[in-house]
């Protein structure tokens, strides 16, 4: 059985990959920053512990490997790192010592559309990362989800409020996924050696599905406005020009995404609808 390394084990999905990848059998290392990360990985045969972005702290961590799955990237810019310095350079840093230790294959989560978006903030740098990967002399694998069930709290933030906004006519669709969902597919797709895969949930919903799912989800009537489309344009350019990328990044990407149609092939068995009634029920939301 191959020995897997899973870095980035501590996010969202990061967690399910490595659930999926001891289900079946695997040996499996992740990367941790923190001494005290190490209890949440008890089921794990190794932990190794430092910050990619400091090279010579992880030096060494692929030794031994066979396969990488990197999940590593920021949505926030904080603590002083740029998307340049984590979705880039660290995914750099952890390349670079697979490559001196003849590590087999690399996958990387990048997203949906990442390779047409490039001159977003986020995009610019796991694209960047990619080119660097496609080069390497190793077996790549680069996995672009269409969105987590996560990302779509937004939508039931607002619907909290009892009402949804949208931008246009809320026709564009998407079909986000389940981060345990996604975890199968990325082992899949590794074990299958496919090179790149556009990954999606079960479920393709219009914007008006998802806004509609939301506001049911809480029992409120449904209350959806749609803002002319040059408004999310305009909030685009305002946040570049009076803004730093550390607060505009996460923003310029989310109104951006819900501008273009993304349709991925669909995977999975959790449903977006779900997700929202356990979400309310949890510690997350506050009836």
């Amino acid at each position: 059985m191959k020995r897997v390394l899973v870095a980035g084990a501590t996010g969202y999905l990061g967690q399910y990959l490595v659930k999926e990848l001891k289900n079946r059998g695997y040996w499996v290392r992740v990367l941790v920053r923190k001494n005290s990360q190490i209890n949440l990985f008890k089921q794990c045969d190794d932990v190794f512990i430092g910050e990619v972005t400091n090279q010579s702290s992880i030096n060494g961590i692929t030794k031994d490997i066979d396969w990488v799955f990197s999940s590593i990237g920021i949505t926030r810019q904080k603590e002083g790192l740029t998307y340049m310095d984590v979705d880039y350079q660290g995914n750099l840093n952890l390349l670079q010592d697979a490559l001196k230790n003849k590590v087999q294959s690399f996958q990387y989560i990048s997203a949906i559309n990442g390779d047409k978006l490039r001159n977003l903030k986020i995009f610019e740098a796991k694209e960047k990362f990619v080119d660097e990967l496609k080069i390497a002399n190793l077996n790549e694998v680069v996995i672009r989800p269409n969105g987590f069930f996560s990302d779509m709290k937004d939508f039931l933030k607002m619907a909290q409020k009892g009402r949804v906004y949208l931008f246009g006519l809320g026709e564009l669709k998407l079909n986000p996924i389940h981060g345990k969902d996604l975890a199968k597919v990325c082992v899949d797709k590794m074990e299958e050696g496919v090179k790149e895969a556009i990954v999606g949930g079960p479920d393709l919903l219009s914007q008006n599905d998802i806004a509609t799912m939301a506001l049911e989800a809480w029992n409120k009537p449904i209350k959806i406005s749609h803002l002319p489309d040059w408004t999310r344009r305009f909030t685009i350019w305002l946040l570049r020009t009076f803004t730093r990328s550390k607060t505009y990044g996460p923003y310029e990407f989310f109104l951006s995404a819900m501008a273009i149609d993304n349709s991925a092939p669909q995977y999975g068995t959790h449903h977006l609808s779900d997700f929202f009634r356990k979400e309310i029920n949890s510690n997350g939301f506050e009836s």
